[in-house]
Parts: structure tokens; sequence; C-alpha cells
């Protein structure tokens, strides 16, 4: 059996632009995917504080330190710049090793910079 468990989450994250005529998908800060370990093309979940939405698209680069956070496409009509939303990513486990595994997590604050 295998089980779908929270691998990355990026907490808070303030939206900076959506772009409705963009093919689709999420436009993020480099330095973040780095730091919550995820990858460019990967399938992520957004949650948008604001609203209530809960929809499902994948990561693509943005220019790392610029604190980006652009929903494109379709997403865009979820949110609105200065939104406060929370990213997340999953992976299938085995019981065995989701019992030890430990998701990377960030909080962003002012201008989407990491907090410490």
């Amino acid at each position: 059996m295998w089980l779908e468990i929270l691998k990355s989450k990026i907490h808070r994250a303030r939206v900076t632009d959506a772009n409705l005529n963009y093919e689709g998908s999420i436009t993020i800060d480099e330095d973040l995917i780095d730091a919550a370990h995820m990858l460019v093309h990967e399938k992520v979940a957004v949650v948008n504080n604001n609203n209530g939405e809960r929809f499902e698209t994948y990561i693509i680069r943005g220019e790392r330190g610029s604190g980006i956070i652009c929903l494109n496409g379709a997403a865009a009509r979820k949110v609105q710049k200065g939104d406060v939303i929370i990213i997340m990513s999953y992976a299938l486990m085995s019981p065995e090793e989701a019992k030890t595994f430990r998701p990377a997590v960030i909080n962003l604050g002012e201008g989407n910079r990491i907090k410490k």
C-alpha cells in the first residue's frame, strides 16, 4: 500500500501577479522552489486563504530572488494580486517511510521572503 503524504509546503505566499493570458501554471521564485524542495513542472495544490479556492497546477521557474508568485491561465481567475496562498506538493510513500518522513515547510513574510 502507498500513502499520499505532504512532501513540501510554501506557507503564506502572497500573490504578486495573475496572468490570465498565459498557458497555465504557477510561477514561483526559484529560491523558494529550492528551499521547499519542490521541482519545476511538479504538480502542486494551491489553497487561497482569502476566498477558499482550492486548485491544482504545476510549477514554472520564476526569477531567483524576485519573490514572484504568479498564477497563470485559468488559475489566474481563482486569485487576486495580494491574496495569501499555501502551495503544497505530495509524494507517494510506504507506511514505513511515511512514519519518519518530515516535509519541507517554509513560512513566508514580507516580500515573499523566508522567515527564519
